[in-house]
């Protein structure tokens, strides 16, 4: 008897085992089947509308220095590269010709100043003279005539020492506008000239500066309109460079539409005040039109090509996905927004689609909450 329902015990038992393996065996062989994937969660975000294009960096102003009267360079008062602001001294030339030729003529101006004056006080006697009838009216006459001649020299004279004050002057060489100074291309000791085709230096106005740049003629009329609502916000960012780009505004859209490449050319004016901005660099720009505040958002990793267009998988209640066709208006940094197809909430998968076919079963691997962050931000 005891030995009848030990053997029961035993087949009761190995009965509930081979039991048991079926039952489990179905869920692991689903759970098996389940395709791992990292997934994204569809968010509404302001995404601004914008155009790429490169440009290039221009000086605001740009200003040959070249000198007026000719003479001896004496002496430079900056270093190469240095920062000048406005009439700060930059050359001199020898003064002294020029200290000497003002001398001489303002002793012109004095000599014939007494002559006039004499002349002034002749014809004042005279006049009275033929008042009296001792002088005659011929006499007068002589009198006045070189009277007027010696103030018409006088006025000569005085124009002499003006401009030989003038040519003094040029001989101070002051910085015509801020900015910064280039290539020295002459060294005192050397004899300058008012032919000389080579100026002395350049200065290139740094703040403010421009950034010139193309759009494709298709987007002037967007273009026009959105400037015509308010200031437009323009980026520019020096390839490979880590600082933040300069933001500026812009400042100029030409008048007629480059027939040969189709662009139109648009100039940005910006502050540059730590000096990133350098004339002749090539900058990537980003002309921000408008900002769309409510767009629908995915990673752009998301979406897959087909012949048919473009589309997604989404993640549907029962963790199977679907192929979804989108539309999408276009495509910002990572992120893709999506005209029609998505509602705010699905989830789609951004990673481990080549596994994937409509019903797949998926689950959701550890990384998905990144992807989620990332679509977030």
């Amino acid at each position: 008897m005891r030995i009848s329902l030990a053997v029961f015990l035993i087949l009761a038992t190995v009965s509930c085992s081979r039991n048991g393996a079926a039952t489990s065996a179905p869920r692991s062989r689903a759970a098996a089947d389940a395709v791992p994937v990292m997934v994204a969660t569809v968010i509404e975000e302001a995404v601004p509308i914008d155009l790429r294009v490169v440009g290039t960096v221009e000086p605001s102003a740009t200003v040959a220095v070249r000198a007026q009267v000719g003479g001896e360079l004496t002496a430079v008062h900056f270093t190469e590269g240095q920062e000048v602001k406005k009439n700060d001294l930059l050359f001199m030339i020898d003064p002294r010709p020029f200290e000497a030729q003002l001398h001489q003529v303002e002793a012109n101006l004095a000599k014939d100043t007494a002559q006039a004056e004499n002349a002034g006080a002749q014809v004042r006697r005279y006049r009275d003279l033929i008042g009296r009838g001792i002088a005659t009216r011929e006499q007068l006459d002589s009198i006045s005539t070189t009277a007027a001649a010696l103030q018409a020299t006088v006025k000569a004279d005085t124009a002499a020492v003006e401009t030989a004050r003038l040519q003094l002057q040029y001989a101070t060489i002051r910085a015509p506008i801020s900015g910064r100074t280039g290539a020295l291309m002459v060294q005192p000791g050397n004899v300058v000239r008012t032919s000389d085709t080579t100026p002395l230096v350049v200065i290139n106005q740094m703040s403010p500066i421009y950034v010139t740049f193309a759009v494709p003629e298709s987007s002037l009329a967007d273009l026009r309109r959105y400037q015509a609502a308010g200031s437009l916000r323009v980026e520019a960012q020096v390839p490979d460079a880590e600082a933040v780009a300069e933001r500026g505004v812009i400042s100029f859209v030409d008048n007629t539409v480059d027939r040969s490449t189709g662009t139109i050319k648009v100039k940005g004016t910006f502050q540059n005040a730590d000096r990133r901005l350098w004339p002749g660099l090539f900058v990537n720009v980003v002309l921000t039109l408008k900002t769309e505040p409510h767009a629908v958002v995915v990673p752009a990793r998301a979406v897959q090509e087909a012949q048919d267009g473009k589309y997604v998988y989404v993640v549907k209640a029962d963790r199977t996905v679907e192929s979804r066709p989108i539309t999408v208006a276009r495509t910002v940094g990572d992120h893709a927004v999506v005209a029609t197809g998505l509602a705010l909430g699905e989830t789609v998968v951004t990673d481990g689609h080549l596994r994937l076919i409509a019903g797949t079963r998926v689950t959701v691997s550890a990384g998905a909450a990144s992807d989620n962050a990332a679509a977030q931000r």
